[in-house]
């Protein structure tokens, strides 16, 4: 049996884009060898089993993007028997081909955004009753804010949930420019 670095696969050559101390932290890492080469390292098994959370029918993976995005839309995590914490990542208004939705539109954008994240717990069997914290990203919270509150107020009412998530609300640039809103949350409920 080799070292770490001798079964490791190869993935690409570093190239002139990729720094000094980048090269350095890399090697470190174990991700790059003497010889300029980028590895793929052996899989190491997981302590506690994980599985992704998808909704194909309202948006798809971001690793599947022309220009991939490495995360998963969710995480499911069976700690005992009869428990599981659902962790969804950053989820905006996009559809089924991870194009932008309702641009400029705020309080459309949050609609789909909530539509996006309840589709989600749905897969999973949850729904919002599930959630116990949300952590919301506005790019403009001054201008937006009102709005998000009003929204996500009618919207937890409608929906009867009480108590309300635990919640932190930040202005924050996102991750394209015709975004307005993106919402990650964290759900505690029991195994199927």
């Amino acid at each position: 049996m080799g070292t770490r670095t001798e079964q490791a696969r190869i993935v690409q050559r570093v190239d002139e884009t990729f720094g000094r101390a980048e090269r350095e932290e890399m090697r470190a890492l174990g991700l790059l060898d003497a010889a300029g080469n980028i590895l793929e390292v052996p899989r190491s098994p997981a302590q506690v089993e994980r599985t992704p959370i998808t909704s194909h029918d309202v948006l798809n993976e971001a690793y599947a993007y022309a220009l991939p995005s490495s995360f998963s839309r969710g995480v499911k995590v069976t700690l005992q028997p009869g428990q599981r914490i659902l962790w969804l990542s950053g989820t905006a208004s996009i559809d089924d081909q991870g194009v932008t939705v309702l641009a400029g539109d705020f309080r459309a954008q949050l609609w789909r955004t909530y539509r996006n994240l309840t589709q989600l717990l749905k897969s999973e069997g949850a729904t919002w009753h599930d959630v116990v914290r949300t952590t919301c990203y506005l790019r403009d919270i001054e201008r937006d804010y009102d709005d998000f509150n009003r929204v996500r107020t009618l919207f937890f009412r409608c929906l009867q949930v009480d108590p309300l998530p635990a919640s932190t609300g930040i202005q924050a640039r996102l991750c394209r420019s015709d975004l307005l809103i993106e919402i990650e949350l964290f759900a505690v409920l029991s195994a199927p």
